[in-house]
Order: C-alpha cells, then structure tokens, then sequence
C-alpha cells in the first residue's frame, strides 16, 4: 500500500503568513509544509506538498495522484472549495480519499462560505484549527 499523501492548496494560500493573519494565523506555507515533512516521517509517510493559483491545476493533480496510487489527498481548495463543481466532479471520479482542510472555520464566516463543493465527496474535513489542521488532516490520512 503507498505511503504517499498529496497536500494539495488553492489560491492565495501562497500569501499566508501574511494575508489576513487575524483569520489564517501567522505560519507561511512553507512552515507548514516544513511541519508536515516532519510528522509524517514519523508516520511512515511520504508528502508531495503543491500549491496552485489554477483550479484546473488541482483538477490535474487530483487526477495524478489518483494515477499514482497515492494514499490519500490532503486538499485545501481554498475559494475553489465554494465555487468548483470541477474540483467536486474530479474528487468523485477518482478512488483515493480526499480529506478537506480549512485554516479558518467556514461555517463561522460569511455565509457563501458554508457551502463546500469539495466537502460533497470528500471523506472527512478538518477546519478552524490554524496550521494544526493539516496535522491533524495528516494524522487522519495515516488511518486511511
């Protein structure tokens, strides 16, 4: 079985650290792509972590990592998680399980953010928990 766990963001998460830091705290991506390489080697995992601006990109990358036989995906969409039938259509045409994750809670924003099309098909979410949403997103994907 692979060992392998896609972590896969959306627009402007290249921005965190920075934007709006009163909502996604005040980590950078990379420190938490640096966090993440860390505990998953004590999983017994392997990371491929990639962030794009391009909602066809993730559609991409869904597919490759459905291709590659990856264990699971780890999927911040970002905005795409409210607007992207692409993204719902690609997760629900492929066999690896996609955990949603969220820096801030959604559901505690404004209220075109409590629809998620990404949550649609995914099997789990983990949201409003900071930067510890991926380790805990992490965590879940080793149990998968």
């Amino acid at each position: 079985m692979s060992t392998l766990v896609y972590v896969l963001n959306g627009p402007n998460l290249n921005l965190l650290g920075t934007r709006e830091p009163e909502i996604y705290g005040s980590n950078t991506l990379a420190d938490i792509e640096a966090g993440l390489h860390e505990q998953a080697k004590g999983l017994g995992l392997a990371i491929d972590f990639r962030q794009t601006n391009h909602e066809g990109q993730l559609v991409d990358w869904l597919h490759e990592a459905n291709r590659e036989g990856a264990k699971a995906i780890l999927l911040n969409a970002a905005a795409y998680t409210h607007t992207s039938i692409a993204l719902l259509d690609a997760i629900k045409a492929i066999d690896v399980p996609v955990i949603e994750v969220h820096l801030s809670d959604p559901t505690k924003r404004e209220e075109f953010r409590h629809t998620s099309y990404v949550g649609m098909a995914a099997v789990d979410c983990v949201q409003g928990l900071g930067a510890r949403s991926y380790s805990v997103a992490l965590e879940k994907a080793g149990s998968l």
